[in-house]
């Protein structure tokens, strides 16, 4: 199984969307095993986003990140971090299918709702970045016969 890190960013959190995008994920299967919301120091924002330090977005995209509450999420399945790209859309709203996060609820090419691990090196950082390993719940929950096939001894 595999683990990815969701941000469900201020303009979801302003915008009450919190429970409609992890309804999303908690509807196509997968399992929340870490949840919390927080305001993102600068400082955590410069270490979460220094690979885009020096782009032309990057002041901005910090004074973001860091205007107001976050959700923070570890999700859990299989191709996690697939799957949740797939559901988010492409990166600005006015370019995302509908029926995608962004796609359903965004147009903005500065606000784009949410952010997901795009590789498991990522996602593992992320992870770290924003849990402790006391905050990442084990449990393996009563439906999880029905959304994946256990016949082979590893879900399908």
């Amino acid at each position: 199984m595999d683990r990815t890190l969701i941000i469900l960013k201020p303009d979801c959190i302003h915008r009450n969307l919190i429970g409609r995008i992890i309804s999303r994920f908690e509807d196509k299967g997968l399992k929340i095993i870490g949840l919390k919301m927080m305001v993102i120091s600068h400082d955590l924002a410069h270490e979460h986003y220094a690979v885009h330090k020096g782009k032309p977005f990057y002041d901005g995209l910090i004074r973001f990140m860091t205007s107001g509450p976050v959700v923070v999420i570890a999700l859990e399945g299989n191709n996690a971090i697939t799957v949740s790209r797939d559901m988010m859309g492409a990166t600005f709203g006015f370019k995302a299918q509908p029926g995608t996060i962004r796609g359903d609820f965004g147009v903005s090419s500065s606000f784009n709702l949410i952010h997901g691990s795009d590789s498991p090196e990522a996602a593992r950082a992320e992870l770290e970045r924003f849990f402790s390993p006391k905050e990442l719940l084990e449990y393996m929950p009563a439906a999880a016969g029905w959304v994946y096939d256990y016949s082979s001894g590893k879900p399908q």
